[in-house]
């Protein structure tokens, strides 16, 4: 599978440009399943894990598309490539550290992303032409969002 690396540059001035979801930046892990899996939350003084209210505006739905994407960009990958299979896990990784989102946010964008790799996880057992026409699609699907939020909601 060919991947050039636009929608990475794309991605990557999206991710300077694009208003930040506010709140603590939480780390990302990964599961066996290789889609992603969010941190704790951080205590208060209290002991009790705090968390703000989920993002209202319009710019955490197409951050959330944009995780659905990458997230079935990095199973058909993992399933089709042979080199840096994991490229789009840590791209996600990235985003979400570079926005720093509040908790609800980020278990938003981390569900967004699972659900994107799950979605293809429970059709495709071998990479296939079809595999790679829908990576294809995907990855276009993901450099016009991405320019799309720069355009729309960069500083």
């Amino acid at each position: 599978m060919h991947l050039d690396g636009s929608i990475l540059r794309v991605c990557g001035l999206a991710l300077l440009l694009a208003l930040p979801l506010g709140g603590p930046s939480l780390g990302q892990t990964a599961n066996g399943d290789g889609a992603a899996s969010e941190g704790a939350g951080e205590p208060d003084q209290a002991g009790e894990t705090s968390e703000a209210p989920p993002s209202d505006g319009p710019f955490i739905e197409a951050l959330s598309r944009l995780a659905t994407v990458l997230g079935s960009m990095h199973f058909l990958r993992t399933l089709c490539a042979t080199e840096d299979p994991s490229i789009w896990r840590d791209e996600m990784g990235r985003f979400i550290a570079a926005q720093k989102p509040g908790e609800a946010d980020k278990r938003r964008l981390i569900a967004s992303f699972n659900n994107g790799y799950r979605a293809y996880e429970s059709t495709y057992r071998s990479c296939t032409d079809a595999a790679r026409l829908a990576h294809n699609r995907y990855q276009s699907e993901g450099e016009k969002l991405a320019q799309d939020i720069v355009t729309r909601y960069g500083n």
